[in-house]
């Protein structure tokens, strides 16, 4: 099988785009990440599927984290969590219960480790949910290889008045 064109072909599935942070020794961390869902609502659990070469699967391994969903406005966010960072953090840390998290996002899902599985060339992080917010804005999408937005109907109308 061809890694390329089957990662191509998974490129065609739009998604949401998150952040999964984390605090370790004082120090905060994060990493952009699309392969994120709800698993249970009873208990609430999600899932979030890292690589193992990345930094980040290190410092998630039983640690509490949170899943930030990203605004239509927050691509610089996601790009300076995808090995781009930005001279200037474009975001604010802001502390929770169990982890940290971005005061800006459009929500944002505060987990401690419930389990995690093998999954090939990923770790899968499931997290039960401690605390969530979330807001009304328009999210940022990934899709095909580039961010786009979701509009929702409440901004169709706002525009449309």
């Amino acid at each position: 099988m061809d890694s390329r064109e089957y990662r191509n072909c998974m490129g065609r599935f739009a998604t949401g785009v998150t952040v999964v942070t984390c605090k370790t020794d004082n120090q905060h961390h994060g990493i952009t990440a699309n392969s994120f869902t709800s698993v249970s609502l009873d208990p609430p659990l999600v899932l979030v599927s890292v690589d193992r070469k990345a930094k980040a699967a290190q410092h998630l391994h039983t640690k509490p984290f949170t899943v930030n969903i990203l605004a239509s406005h927050q691509e610089d966010v996601a790009m300076h969590f995808a090995g781009r960072p930005k001279e200037q953090e474009p975001f604010s840390w802001t502390e929770g219960e169990h982890s940290v998290r971005f005061e800006e996002s459009l929500a944002f899902i505060e987990c401690t480790p419930w389990a995690e599985y093998d999954g090939g060339d990923h770790i899968i992080f499931v997290g039960k949910v401690e605390n969530f917010e979330y807001q009304g804005k328009d999210a940022l999408i990934y899709y095909s290889g580039k961010f786009t937005s979701l509009v929702s109907q409440a901004s169709l109308e706002n525009v449309s008045k």
